[in-house]
């Protein structure tokens, strides 16, 4: 849990276009929850934008969104002076998109896969926790959220598989 930014610091971190990017055009200034913030907004996109794209495009959007995130969380990171602060969550986006990565139509199934990343992403198994503790800069940022959202991804598919050989 990372100590809230001050007006000072929300000055410096947003005064700069990779401020917006790794908050998530804001969403992790959030008094509460940011990462939770964060993972919220990502869905956005993903119902209107992501969810029909053909797999090579998808995995095109995450490519550049993982790169983008570095640099933005890199940049951040810098500015403040602090390592993967708390409002920094271009990463829950990014690990969002890769949870939903070709997940069933149905509606229910975004709940699920948010709900499984959100799990990931707090419980941090291993290698998560240890790319969280290991891995600095803007890769270290991103890292984490994008192997718990492969955790996500792993389960969410196969929870559909099992719904379709039951059903």
């Amino acid at each position: 849990m990372s100590t809230p930014l001050t007006s000072a610091q929300r000055r410096i971190l947003m005064s700069h276009p990779a401020g917006w990017i790794a908050t998530a055009l804001g969403a992790g200034l959030s008094p509460k929850a940011p990462g939770t913030a964060g993972s919220l907004i990502a869905l956005l996109p993903w119902w209107f934008l992501l969810r029909g794209l053909p797999i090579g495009a998808y995995v095109a959007v995450l490519a550049a969104g993982f790169l983008l995130g570095v640099w933005a969380c890199e940049v951040s990171d810098r500015r403040l002076g602090i390592h993967d602060q708390g409002a920094l969550v271009w990463d829950e986006v990014i690990g969002m998109w890769i949870s939903l990565f070709a997940a069933p139509p149905q509606w229910w199934w975004f709940i699920i896969g948010f709900a499984l990343f959100r799990l990931f992403d707090i419980w941090k198994p291993w290698p998560v926790r240890w790319a969280d503790h290991s891995v600095r800069g803007g890769l270290g940022v991103m890292l984490d959220d994008v192997v718990a959202g492969i955790y996500a991804l792993i389960v969410l598919q196969l929870l559909a598989l099992a719904v379709r050989q039951f059903t």
